[in-house]
Parts: structure tokens; sequence; C-alpha cells
């Protein structure tokens, strides 16, 4: 042992969220601060907080919720810190992390089996087929978990016993988008039950998918969502931020970025979180592979008249070139987790002023990161964000400027 420190000692957490003691060796369901007996027993410290939830350790869906909010911060910017000492990057200045709250996961999906004669809904084990039957979730919004155990008992009626349903929920402007996949309805007294079922527990809009296309059974109107107050088609269980909370902080930090940009490229733009919450005054690029996303944000773009150009693009087979990219002041991106390898490559050519770099991934950020700054970007300023609150899904905003010296 180390003079004047306990080995034993939780002192940090790992990326998938076991607790290290300070001589390296990694506890399960310990938070920083726990102690190790040995006899191999966990002597709770001030930051290890009272479960709140039966399936924990069970479900797949948290890692973390016997973690206080300091510690689950901490974590938070730990996991971004470390993946860009990884890459033997300085680190710029940290912003204050931002947490979503319990009960506000707006977008999920769940699962289905069949053991024995019971009908199981809810989420997969870590690592595992199993399926956890959920009776209780603190993460989603109480309007989608209220819909579980009448979509069970709805579900139960119809299903083979050979067949496994998957289920999407999301919450957008007019209620709960369901989207039930391998499955479709059979005859005349299906097709009634499925409406039935969405009528008296008013979706928004209730679909099927048995494998090849969706199809819409129930939409009593169009469905939209809403980014600085425009509304935009919603394509079936299309790309949302997790929180809506959790958008805004993001949000919020690429204005920041943006404020005093006139001209901006806005790169995997999805259905335009960002493009359609920057000042009216701004002219906006707006480029995504996604096809019916584009198609939704051009609509309405249009029928807002908002300054926004689209473009269905393909930026990893086709990133935006150096040249392209000098025409702007500032670009977004926001890239799926494998980060934005090519297009980045190109921005690290270019003479753009401001990057606004959005990662759902520390590693792939790290790694992009890397090549901005060889070349000639300064990485200044990172927000961290854990919008899947007591996971160990990490997100952030990274502000990078030229060095035009």
């Amino acid at each position: 042992m180390t003079a004047n420190t306990d080995d034993n000692l939780i002192e940090r957490i790992a990326a998938r969220g076991d607790g290290i003691t300070v001589d390296g060796r990694y506890v399960a369901l310990s938070a920083p601060g726990d102690r190790i007996e040995d006899s191999g027993g966990i002597t709770y410290g001030p930051h290890h907080i009272e479960l709140i939830c039966p399936h924990f350790n069970l479900c797949g869906g948290c890692q973390l919720q016997h973690v206080d909010d300091d510690k689950l911060s901490e974590f938070v910017r730990q996991r971004i810190e470390n993946a860009l000492l990884g890459q033997d990057l300085l680190l710029p200045n940290f912003m204050e992390t931002y947490l979503s709250p319990p009960a506000s996961r707006r977008r999920i999906s769940l699962r289905s089996s069949w053991t024995g004669k019971n009908f199981q809904l809810g989420f997969s084990s870590e690592k595992s087929h199993r399926i956890v039957n959920v009776t209780q979730c603190d993460v989603m919004t109480a309007s989608l978990f209220a819909l579980i155990d009448p979509l069970r008992q709805f579900l139960k009626s119809f299903i083979d016993r050979r067949r496994n349903v998957q289920i999407r929920m999301v919450q957008i402007d007019q209620g709960i988008d369901l989207l039930i996949e391998n499955w479709m309805p059979e005859g005349l007294e299906q097709i009634e039950a499925v409406t039935n079922f969405a009528r008296k527990y008013e979706l928004a809009r209730l679909s099927v998918n048995d494998g090849i296309d969706n199809i819409t059974q129930w939409e009593p109107e169009p469905v939209t969502v809403s980014f600085n107050e425009t509304t935009v088609s919603y394509p079936h269980f299309g790309f949302l931020q997790a929180t809506k909370d959790g958008e805004e902080a993001l949000v919020n930090a690429v204005r920041d970025i943006t404020a005093s940009s006139n001209l901006i490229a806005d790169l995997f733009t999805g259905l335009g979180t960002f493009a359609l919450s920057m000042d009216t005054k701004q002219k906006i690029y707006a480029a995504e592979g996604d096809r019916s996303a584009i198609s939704s944000l051009k609509s309405a773009a249009n029928k807002a008249q908002k300054q926004i150009f689209t473009e269905h693009r393909d930026l990893y087979r086709r990133p935006l070139n150096s040249e392209e990219l000098n025409r702007f002041d500032a670009v977004v991106l926001d890239p799926p987790r494998a980060g934005a390898r090519e297009q980045v490559e190109q921005l690290a050519q270019s003479d753009v002023e401001n990057i606004a770099y959005v990662s759902c991934n520390p590693s792939s950020f790290a790694r992009d990161a890397k090549r901005l700054i060889a070349g000639g970007y300064i990485l200044e300023k990172i927000w961290p964000v854990g919008q899947f609150r007591w996971s160990t899904h990490v997100e952030l905003v990274s502000k990078f400027i030229k060095n035009k010296v």
C-alpha cells in the first residue's frame, strides 16, 4: 500500500461503469469514495446512493444508478478528458456538465419475448438476449411508461409465441408516436383492434413494419416535432435527441459558438435541430444523407421562410471539400457515433474560423479532434452533456477556432 493512500478506495468510474480502486482493480456496482473490504464486500462512501429501480443491474439501460449527481457529472467529464488524453491532446476549458433529470427520456426502444405463457416486454439485459419485463422505469417520461403495460396486454393477444417484436416510442408534438416492428395485423378484427387501441390511448400515430416498410395504421393529424417554434414533419422513429432539455443544452452551446457567424454549414443536420435554431439573420446550408429527414427539413424551412438551403448528400462518400468549406464563417457537425473522419479531413485543410463539433462518442471525437488540431485548429472549449441519465453514454459540444498565427 502506498504511504498515506488507501489502495482499497474506489477513486473513479471506468468507461463501462465499474469503479476503479487506487491500485487499479475494477469493482462492479461501486462508486467513488466506496471502500473494498478484505472480505470482498463494499463499505459505501458519501457518493453511493440508494437504488430506486428493482430492475437495476438486470436491465441494460442503466449502469450508474448507485452514483450521486456530483460523481455522475465528474464521470461524464472524465470520459471526454480520458479520450483526449488517449490521443495525446491538451485539455481545453470545460464548461459545467449538464445532466438530464430523471423521467425525461422521450425516445425509447423495447423488445418482446415469450417465457412459457408469459409475454415479456421491456429492455434487453446488458450483453444478453434476456428481456427484462419492465414494471418500473425512472428514465423515460411518465407518458411513455404509462403506455407499456397496456401495450403488453394488447400485444399478448396477437403476437405468435414464435415471434418477437420491437417497439419504438417517441414523444412528439401531438403525443406518442408508436412503431411496432416485425408484425403486421391480419384480418379485419386485428386491424380494428389496432385502431381502437390507438384511439383509446390517444396516440399521435401508430405504425407497423413487417420487415419491408413502415405502414401507418393510425394518424388523425400529420405528426410533427418542433425546433425553435418551427414544426417539422416527423418520419417514422426519426432521430431526435434523447431528452428535450438535453437538446436545449446542446443547441445553446452551438448557438454560443456560431453567434457571430453570418454563413453557416450544418453538416449531418438530421431534421434540423441546429439549423432551425439559428438566428433568423443567419444563412444556413444544411446537408444530410437521410433522404426523409432532409426532405422534412426542406419543407419546414420553406414554409417558415427560413434562410436554409438544404442538400441530400452523403458526407461520408462525398464530404464538402476544403474549397467549398471556405465559403462559410462557421461549420456545425453532429455525426453518428463513428465520427466524421472523411469530412474532418477536409475541414482540417480549410480556413473556416469556427467549428462546433457535437459528438455522442468521446473516442471518435478525440480522433477527429486530433486531426483538426494537426490542421491548425485550437480546441478551445467543451460542454459535457449527460442526456442518458445513469448510463455510460456521453455527449458533448466542442468549439474549435482556426489558429491564424
